[in-house]
């Protein structure tokens, strides 16, 4: 069985850098945290870390096993707060993942409906890829993940995929740009320099396919992944950019920059995926009637 005193001592000098100022952290000798951690090495035959000169640094091992001491030892902290603060003073944990390709105005607005709770609440954020956020969603380390596609069927997971909402899309770009493109839209779009979601967004193809259906050419000039480093090429000038229409006011005062048209024939949906048996947490709950009381409104 793995020994965490011996992972506690690994992961203190992984983060601190050194045996020394890990003992100091620990007020222990370096002869035992060494010897503990040299226990864990001969444990599974693996070495942790390697002697660079005086410096210690970690071996490809060490480097895979440090993000999972991370986490447990963060849940353990978390664990130890909760444990120690007085009944009428304990918060619901809510931990949300949220894939990189959604808006974080989005995110935010979907969010705060939460802070609202007659029940303190801490919500820790997470962004990733979205297999990564289903892969912790299945085994508990997330309550929810905020996606802009369902849970796709091919993956084993028992699991919940609501719909938030969906919204058409607008165009934006600075006023020097703005006068350009605005009159005619959407054909004005032909050979105009244009910021629009990369490929791993489901809003790209959308995209594509209906530019061609209206056979409008634009100049693609840039791709992200990112939304909030899209809006950022858009406000310096760079290109007309996309947002979702429901956001549109705020992506104008926000960024400085003037709509150009919108259209509802390319839609960006987004999604609340949960496990079942956390479907009524109140965090939860709270976004998806916020969502559709508020946000995501005829």
């Amino acid at each position: 069985m793995l020994n965490y005193r011996q992972l506690h001592y690994f992961w203190v000098v992984a983060k601190t850098g050194s045996i020394v100022r890990a003992c100091e952290q620990l007020n222990l000798t370096p002869q035992t945290i060494s010897g503990q951690i040299s226990l864990l090495e001969d444990t599974y035959g693996l070495p942790l870390f390697r002697r660079v000169g005086r410096q210690l640094e970690l071996t490809e091992t060490g480097r895979q096993v440090l993000p999972y001491a991370e986490q447990m030892f963060q849940l353990g902290s978390e664990l130890e707060t909760m444990l120690r603060m007085a009944p009428k003073e304990q918060q619901i944990l809510f931990r949300v993942g949220v894939a990189d390709v959604v808006p974080k105005s989005i995110v935010y607005r979907l969010i705060a409906p939460t802070m609202a709770l007659d029940e303190p609440i801490r919500i820790t954020c997470r962004e990733d890829k979205l297999d990564r956020l289903l892969g912790d969603l299945a085994i508990q380390r997330l309550d929810l993940v905020i996606s802009d596609s369902p849970m796709p069927s091919h993956l084993d997971i028992k699991g919940l995929s609501q719909k938030l909402g969906e919204c058409g899309i607008s165009f934006f770009a600075t006023a020097a740009l703005a006068a350009l493109y605005t009159q005619n839209f959407p054909y004005s779009l032909q050979s105009a320099p244009l910021l629009i979601p990369g490929p791993e967004t489901v809003l790209h193809s959308r995209l594509l396919r209906w530019l061609a259906e209206q056979k409008i050419q634009p100049r693609i000039v840039g791709e992200f992944d990112d939304s909030a480093l899209m809006q950022a090429f858009g406000h310096s000038g760079i290109g007309v950019f996309i947002a979702p229409s429901v956001i549109a006011e705020e992506v104008m005062r926000q960024f400085n920059v003037e709509l150009i048209g919108q259209t509802e024939a390319v839609t960006e949906s987004f999604y609340a995926i949960t496990v079942e048996r956390k479907s009524r947490h109140p965090g939860i709950i709270a976004i998806t009637e916020g969502a559709r009381r508020e946000l995501f409104t005829d």
